[in-house]
């Protein structure tokens, strides 16, 4: 497991590198980068599936810390697919906008031309459709950040709670210990109240028997 979290681990930082070209890239090339960033990103996924089975054969005492290391390399990795998909969106938008405008400067109007309308409304509601789309995907990664976040706390109260577990029974088992020794001492004391009696009994029978 450990050949492999290493070679994941080197494989995120590779593409955290490469994301810094997709600014520099110009348009020919743009769409290469971000093909090689995305098979990066789905290559490190496969990986990280490999590695969750691998956490769950470690050996108990290892397991926990196995599992958050897989954990932190896949928040990494979903990070860096949604900046990919953020720059495609706004990649997107921008060119949309270059062609419209393009279009828009090379069209040539004539006297009586009926068609000199612009259609201004359907590419204003495509623009805001695309920008509802871009907000519901931010709002669902929040919404898994704050998923994961809950599971986070849900381990920690979990681990909490089985600590206190473990106290209790620690501290029943002494209780049981303390309760034994006590049965034993009562027990014992009994059995030197009788001899006391008895031996008490004997001296009276003597003193009478012998000073009378």
């Amino acid at each position: 497991m450990e050949g492999l979290y290493h070679q994941t681990n080197k494989q995120v930082h590779e593409v955290q590198s490469h994301m810094g070209r997709l600014e520099t890239s110009d348009k020919q090339s743009v769409h290469l980068v971000e093909n090689e960033i995305q098979a990066r990103i789905d290559n490190i996924f496969s990986n990280l599936e490999r590695l969750e089975i691998l956490s769950s054969k470690e050996p108990p005492n290892k397991r926990q810390n196995a599992k958050l290391r897989v954990d932190q390399l896949k928040y990494d990795v979903q990070h860096l697919q949604t900046a990919l998909r953020n720059f495609q969106h706004r990649r997107y938008i921008r060119e949309q906008q270059e062609r419209q405008r393009e279009e828009l400067l090379a069209r040539t109007f004539t006297a009586n031309d009926s068609d000199t309308t612009i259609p201004i409304d359907e590419t204003l509601q495509f623009n805001e459709s695309l920008q509802n789309a871009h907000r519901g995907m931010d709002d669902l990664i929040g919404s898994g950040t704050n998923i994961l976040q809950g599971l986070r706390d849900q381990r920690v109260t979990l681990k909490g709670t089985h600590k206190k577990i473990l106290d209790v029974a620690n501290m029943l088992g002494l209780s049981n210990t303390v309760m034994r020794l006590i049965e034993k001492r009562a027990f014992q004391d009994k059995y030197f109240m009788i001899g006391g009696m008895i031996l008490t009994c004997v001296i009276m029978f003597l003193v009478v028997q012998y000073l009378t």
